[in-house]
């Protein structure tokens, strides 16, 4: 399988979620705006709620990140983790609902300083502004059997920025949702997936006990503050895809 594939549905992934536990990367769950520039990120409602359905009835269930790194390949009791990066309210809206109806759990990784507001590091950028969580839609996330996690203060690439604001990121995302939720965070995202060994240990330092990236593959033991990801995406509408989805077959070319 290509190391670029993004999930979209079980059957080209069931060899690969059996060899480890597979940390599932979604960003909004909405349909995607006109004007949106990063369109990949986005899944509509309808094929999220197919994707949860359709993992449920492959038999997985979902675990927390804490069971996620005691475990090592194979994933025989088929576990899966699903993560949300940024806080977008459209995961709260639109992919908790479809996930308690498959009785499945995630982490949402949140942007401390950002709270109630937007996705400002892509506005700046001409990006769609998205509404993130404020603390009441937090507390709702939390009250539905989900985690959180930091994403920093503020989403910037770490590895671009000096070792003071690394540690300010890290260090401070961390402690300001700890004491605004009442929750351990114990779990990390680097934003972008841009670290460098340098921010890897900073992370370690702040007391994270995991942390995850954009590197594709799934989970069977390793370093917990460098865990791959795979990004979750609605199929291209290519020939290809098409066909399959219309016939539920591989086409033979």
């Amino acid at each position: 399988m290509k190391k670029n594939a993004h999930f979209a549905d079980l059957s080209p992934f069931a060899n690969l979620f059996h060899e480890g536990v597979p940390v599932i990367c979604y960003h909004k769950v909405a349909r995607k705006p006109l004007r949106a520039k990063l369109r990949g990120i986005y899944v509509t409602p309808r094929f999220f709620r197919r994707q949860m359905r359709e993992l449920r009835e492959g038999g997985f269930s979902t675990i927390t990140l804490d069971e996620c790194v005691a475990l090592r390949a194979p994933n025989d009791g088929k576990k899966i983790v699903l993560t949300f990066d940024d806080g977008s309210v459209t995961v709260l809206k639109n992919a908790m609902p479809a996930m308690a109806d498959a009785g499945f759990s995630a982490i949402n990784y949140l942007v401390a300083d950002l709270s109630g507001g937007c996705n400002a590091w892509d506005v700046v950028n001409g990006e769609v502004p998205d509404r993130l969580m404020d603390e009441a839609q937090v507390r709702d996330w939390l009250a539905a059997g989900n985690e959180i996690g930091s994403h920093t203060r503020t989403h910037p690439r770490l590895s671009r920025i000096s070792p003071e604001q690394a540690k300010e990121e890290i260090f401070a995302s961390k402690k300001i949702l700890e004491d605004r939720f009442g929750v351990p965070i114990r779990h990390f995202c680097y934003p972008y997936g841009d670290f460098s060994p340098r921010v890897r240990d900073l992370v370690e330092e702040a007391g994270y006990v995991t942390a995850v990236t954009t590197e594709w593959g799934v989970w069977g033991g390793g370093d917990p503050l460098l865990v791959n990801r795979i990004g979750a995406r609605a199929h291209s509408l290519n020939f290809r895809n098409v066909f399959r989805r219309l016939t539920g077959r591989k086409p033979a070319w």
